[in-house]
């Protein structure tokens, strides 16, 4: 599989901010280079209450790939001293994160954890979230909304949102041979290890590439946990409307079949990737 290459550069990408180990004891940290990366669109309203939850004692570098906002995304997060990386143009929610891991491997990361920096979920699990990879249990982490019976619909998650997440968590768990209780976070944790032993620069630009990361998480035989973690919908936190939901669930359809084609090609000696 391929590695992902050098990060953005040039005129495609703007970067400014600090770097290096975020160590209260001003020592540097004796663990794991752990680096926080925001994917962001319009996040001025949210990002700071998002920045203030980060555990900083356990975090090396946080990264912000801003997706050409029209708000002051950028102006908040250089005051916060965030490492900014800015999109003159948006390239879709997959585009950024192509942008974030491929800046986090570039700095150094061993543990990259994904944070959506409107709010919607808790940054202060990231502890319990990054564990299973730094003990060597999992290489892939997520924090699932679902895990906690009822949770999702107390934190105001909508009824169409929860059953669609219900439907295709069932659909996956069936054709991916797994238990997991939601494939459709927006709080994840990889390895360095797994980031580099996937094409994800492959990937959509759009929402689908979470699912087509699922899907090489699958294929590629990567160990996969998950962790309770609360979730908040509020008027300035970013939701999907039902049309991009409805878009989303069939090109997360669209990648179960990939994988089910890509298993049932291994089983028959013909090889080729999903």
């Amino acid at each position: 599989m391929s590695r992902a290459p050098e990060t953005p550069s040039g005129p495609s990408a703007e970067v400014s901010g600090r770097s290096g180990p975020i160590d209260a004891s001003g020592v540097g940290p004796a663990r794991p280079h752990v680096t926080v990366v925001l994917p962001a669109y319009n996040a001025a309203k949210t990002l700071e209450r998002t920045y203030n939850d980060i555990p900083k004692e356990l975090v090396a570098d946080i990264i912000l790939v801003d997706d050409a906002s029209r708000d002051e995304t950028v102006d908040m997060a250089r005051r916060l001293g965030i490492h900014v990386i800015v999109h003159p143009e948006n390239r879709g929610y997959g585009g950024n994160q192509k942008t974030c891991y491929t800046a986090a491997l570039v700095r150094g990361a061993e543990v990259v954890v994904m944070v959506h920096p409107d709010y919607q979920y808790d940054p202060r699990v990231l502890p319990d979230l990054i564990a299973p990879i730094v003990t060597n249990r999992a290489d892939v982490v997520f924090g699932s909304r679902l895990l906690t019976p009822g949770g999702a619909l107390a934190g105001g998650m909508p009824t169409y949102k929860y059953l669609g997440n219900r439907f295709l968590t069932t659909v996956e768990n069936w054709v991916f041979g797994r238990h997991m209780s939601e494939y459709h976070t927006g709080l994840r944790a990889y390895s360095r290890r797994f980031l580099e032993s996937i094409p994800f620069l492959r990937n959509s630009d759009g929402f689908g590439f979470d699912s087509e990361v699922v899907g090489q998480i699958v294929t590629g035989g990567f160990r996969l946990e998950e962790i309770p973690v609360e979730t908040r919908y509020f008027r300035e936190a970013s939701s999907v409307n039902l049309k991009m939901s409805v878009l989303y669930g069939l090109k997360t359809l669209s990648v179960c079949a990939r994988v089910l084609g890509f298993r049932l090609r291994r089983a028959l000696g013909l090889g080729g990737r999903p």
